[in-house]
């Protein structure tokens, strides 16, 4: 009974102590947690001699006590580094613990997150009124100048992630946590700020630290954050961190209470605040996994924002060098010679902030100096190997031609969440044939590399106003993301080449944007999505910092601007950008104050949605049309078969069957291959069958009870095991009726890879599937035993599907190409005319005339397609010994040449836009609905100077081509034009 009595007296002693040295909130956060108290009291002054107690540990919950030691929070999370955090609470004691020199800290985690779908598909909560009013007050109080028109719903998700935080939270602790996260919104996704927390005695020199995070890192992000605080010997007293989800993505919501050395108040405005902010803010940029990070950051060589800045720099040299050396220049080399050679490394980063730093005096002479030690540095590079030494010379003198040759970058911006960086393309000459002899020749106008957390990309443009679509290619893991990065600048600037001979009759010349993303090996569509979100996020951020101006020059003094001219690049989407993230690029652009305003972005839910108008399809079709009918053959009436790559739900693919079902009565579909499996049917696709899933289903939802005899279905989504083996489901028509097989992996591939070379058809509509699928190498299995071309009509839908050296050996088979660059022309023609309509109309004067609008650009879309085709048809009757896709190239060169020189022709001489000759010009490039509402072509006048200039010069440039007389001279042509449009 004496050893009862006496623990209830230590128990009754230890909460006494508790209650005397531990913060308040630490027993309203604990409320619910009687058990873990209960054993905290019992086993308090043992730890002298068991520095570390569970106090619970359940499936959603641990509650944990320690001994405190300078990072000692950072070393408690590795513990539970695997888990998904929804809370976590770190307190320690305002004094010692009795009989030990150390702190008592108390960590709670609870790992209870929800879906992003299970949020967004719930039902507005019903919040009691109690706290709704307590929360109303405590705002009011502490925070009056949040906007009260958001609190019902940014609070009824809180309470759906935590309901249990919402009603065990103090008023003023769930109004902290709401402001903070709308701060968070408001602040573009990341939010930093300082306040004293000297409102309980005992805790005076502590500082309030909010930081929150829209779509935090997954891993170890906490951890990353801590590590900041030990790095700077910020000692983190208490810690409240709440992750919940909004329906999308996450939000990391937190409050660290911090002390300086010395128990000193972390002041705002100083010197440690800014520098903390600046690496908390970096935590969105850099990877605690990466190898940078693990050579620089714990050994003191670089900041965070430092070693950032180096990893944008190897996957720059990387990327440049890797695409026609993928061998010598891999990833892990360019790595190598960074990390290897600290010295060099750290210099260009020095080089790099000399040139760029908003605070540097005397910028033009440091530079230079510094630029030519660095030079003398790389140049005098020896460790004795001579291929090596030569090896990463030349990496460093990439890395040196990045840092001379970048125009403008967001680096300073410190509430970034990608780095973004406008470089000049003359660096590429400079860089040596031997990296650039497998691209296009001609150069482009303007290269912008962006490098994130999750992946890096470009943007390509080959004309000062420029458009063209955003692609991400989404990879799996570290070897997936590696062998798509070694080619991811050579397939955007292919793409943004071709775009720009595609962009020959719009105002706007080609570019294109592909970022490549590392989603980590993980196909969970609830975390692969945010990912893929915060990538795509971060780079358009990035974007507005270094693309929007005042006066022409950036407007952020952050950022140093070399270029110093407005801009004009607009974006469309492509593969994985979805419509919420094309709308939200929009709004983004209007808010941030970007030159274009909405109009940076088509296919927007106010536009002209691609698919819905298979705007892309009708030119396709329109181009198929004409070179069929050159070869005899009327697809409205006459039996022609065809063949696909893309699915009757893809939106070139979908619309161009839809066209033909409507269109041509003896159509013959003879074969489809999408990401879901193959069709064959040697007697074309039953109608209904098809016509059932067109635009809605993939073609595995083909019904397989309407084939034909000989015909197939493969699936490459219905699979099963048989042992080790993988087979896949095929249902095959005999002349028994229908039957089910199962081949293997071999099997499955060998087929569905060979069918769009082995099957002949008339036609051959390539509208979907990966860049280069089409090569030099297998180009020859797309022939017949005789040599003949297994399709006599090849019509690019796809861009880039065939290569250049491919199409020449099919064309010599006797195929007849109509290449990508003509072809599929008129769906960046009707985004074009998207852009023009954000221009000159608000969305409710756009939504109430768009039908006839639309109607409009439909008839312009016909027009350019069948205006191009013929003329290719023409020439190629007049030089029997040109080949189409040559002929398509010089029509495209030939109108961006006229383009160009009339561009600048009208830069020098702005003032024949007013005249009455040149303005009706303009109009005749728009849709019918502009010039005849006085309401919209009088706008005309307030479109940006730049606008102007490219659509006299695109318009007068297509019709010089498309209604051209050689031997007419050039000054000749141009009245002449002007004076036939004015008819």
């Amino acid at each position: 009974m004496a050893n009862i009595s006496q623990k209830c007296e230590q128990v009754n002693e230890s909460l006494a102590w508790l209650k005397e040295n531990m913060h308040p909130y630490f027993f309203l956060s604990m409320q619910n947690e009687k058990d873990a108290l209960a054993m905290l009291a019992y086993g308090l002054f043992g730890m002298s001699s068991n520095r570390r107690l569970i106090l619970s540990d359940r499936e959603k919950t641990l509650v944990l006590a320690g001994l405190s030691k300078l990072g000692s929070f950072y070393e408690n999370l590795q513990a539970v580094s695997d888990k998904r955090i929804s809370f976590v609470e770190f307190t320690d004691s305002k004094v010692k613990l009795p009989g030990t020199d150390q702190y008592l800290e108390i960590y709670k985690y609870e790992f209870d997150r929800k879906k992003h779908s299970d949020i967004a598909a719930a039902e507005t909560p019903q919040i009691p009124n109690e706290v709704n009013e307590n929360l109303t007050a405590a705002l009011e109080q502490h925070y009056p100048e949040f906007d009260f028109s958001q609190k019902e719903k940014l609070l009824g998700i809180l309470w759906l992630n935590s309901q249990g935080y919402v009603l065990d939270s103090s008023p003023r602790r769930l109004a902290k946590t709401l402001w903070i996260y709308q701060q968070t919104i408001r602040h573009d996704g990341i939010f930093v700020d300082l306040e004293p927390a000297n409102d309980v005695e005992g805790f005076e020199n502590e500082s309030r630290l909010f930081f929150g995070v829209g779509n935090p890192p997954e891993k170890n992000f906490l951890s990353q954050v801590m590590e900041i605080f030990k790095r700077f010997n910020v000692a983190v007293e208490r810690a409240y961190g709440l992750t919940i989800s909004n329906g999308i993505h996450p939000y990391f919501l937190s409050t660290f209470y911090v002390t300086a050395a010395g128990e000193q108040r972390v002041e705002k405005g100083s010197d440690l605040y800014n520098r903390l902010k600046e690496e908390l803010y970096n935590t969105q940029i850099l990877r605690s996994a990466s190898l940078t990070y693990r050579e620089l950051i714990p050994t003191g060589l670089a900041s965070g924002p430092d070693a950032s800045l180096l990893c944008a720099i190897i996957g720059f040299c990387h990327t440049n060098m890797a695409h026609n050396h993928p061998d010598s220049y891999d990833l892990e080399g360019v790595m190598r010679a960074f990390h290897n050679q600290p010295d060099i490394a750290l210099q260009l980063v020095k080089l790099f902030r000399v040139r760029f730093d908003p605070q540097q005096e005397q910028r033009e002479k440091e530079y230079g100096s510094l630029l030519a030690e660095t030079e003398r540095l790389i140049e005098q590079y020896n460790t004795g190997r001579r291929f090596l030494d030569e090896y990463r010379r030349r990496i460093f003198n990439c890395a040196l031609l990045f840092i001379s040759h970048t125009l403008k970058t967001n680096f300073f911006v410190k509430e970034k969440q990608a780095l973004a960086f406008r470089l000049d393309p003359a660096y590429l000459e400079k860089l040596g044939s031997d990296f650039i002899s497998d691209l296009p020749a001609e150069r482009p106008f303007r290269i912008t590399y962006f490098y994130g957390r999750y992946g890096s990309g470009y943007h390509i443009g080959f004309s000062d106003i420029a458009r063209g679509g955003w692609r991400t290619l989404i990879t799996q893991g570290r070897d997936d993301y590696v062998t798509a990065a070694n080619t991811v600048f050579k397939e955007n600037y292919v793409l943004a080449h071709t775009q720009h001979l595609k962009n020959k009759d719009i105002y706007e010349g080609g570019s294109k944007m592909v970022a490549v993303l590392n989603a980590g090996g993980n196909l969970d569509k609830e975390l692969l999505i945010p990912r893929l979100y915060k990538l795509q996020y971060g780079f358009i951020n990035a974007f507005f910092d270094i693309y929007v101006t005042e006066n022409g020059r950036a407007k952020d003094p952050r950022v140093i601007d070399y270029y110093g001219e407005d801009e004009p690049i607009e974006l469309g989407p492509d593969e994985n950008m979805h419509d919420s993230m094309v709308e939200l690029i929009a709004r983004q652009a209007v808010r941030r104050g970007y030159l274009l305003g909405s109009g940076i972005m088509s296919s927007k839910k106010v536009g002209i949605n691609h698919k819905e108008f298979g705007v892309t399809s009708i030119g396709v079709i329109r181009f198929a049309e004409v070179a069929m009918q050159k070869l005899g053959i009327d697809m409205h009436k006459d039996s022609f078969s065809v063949k696909l790559t893309g699915g009757p739900n893809g939106d070139v693919a979908g619309n161009a069957m839809k066209l033909m079902l409507e269109r041509c009565p003896q159509v013959k579909v003879c074969l489809i291959v999408d990401g879901t499996g193959a069709f064959y049917d040697p007697q074309g696709a039953d109608r209904q069958a098809l016509s059932d899933i067109v635009l809605k289903d993939d073609i595995e939802a083909f019904d397989p009870q309407a084939l034909h005899p000989g015909g197939y279905l493969l699936y490459r989504n219905q699979t099963r095991q048989d042992g080790l083996r993988k087979l896949f489901k095929k249902m095959i028509c005999t002349a028994d009726g229908l039957e089910e097989q199962w081949v293997t992996n071999d099997e499955f591939h060998r087929e569905y890879n060979r069918l769009i070379f082995n099957v002949e058809t008339d036609l051959f509509i390539p509208a979907g599937g990966r860049p280069e699928t089409l090569d030099v190498d297998n180009c020859k299995w797309f022939c017949n035993a005789e040599g003949q071309s297994s399709a006599k009509i090849i019509v690019e839908g796809a861009n880039s599907f065939i290569t250049p050296a491919a199409r020449i050996e099919l064309q010599q088979s006797g195929a007849v190409i109509l290449r990508d660059a003509s072809a599929n022309k008129c769906g960046v023609i009707s985004s074009s005319y998207e852009i023009i309509a954000n221009l000159l109309m608000s969305e409710e004067e756009f939504l109430a005339h768009k039908t006839e609008y639309v109607a409009d650009v439909i008839d312009i879309l016909n027009r350019r397609a069948e205006d191009e085709a013929e003329l290719i048809f023409r020439r190629i009757e007049k030089h029997p010994e040109q080949l189409y896709t040559e002929v398509s190239n010089a029509i495209s060169t030939e109108i961006n040449e006229h383009y160009s020189r009339l561009f600048h022709f009208f830069q020098d001489n702005p003032k024949l836009c007013e005249k009455p000759l040149y303005r009706a010009a303009i109009l005749r490039h728009l849709p019918r609905l502009i010039g005849k509402t006085k309401q919209f072509s009088t706008r005309i006048d307030g479109l940006p100077e730049k606008i102007k200039y490219a659509i006299l010069a695109s318009e007068i440039a297509s019709s010089m081509v498309y209604k051209s007389n050689d031997d007419i001279p050039f000054g000749e042509i141009v009245e002449s034009h002007l004076q036939q449009m004015a008819s």
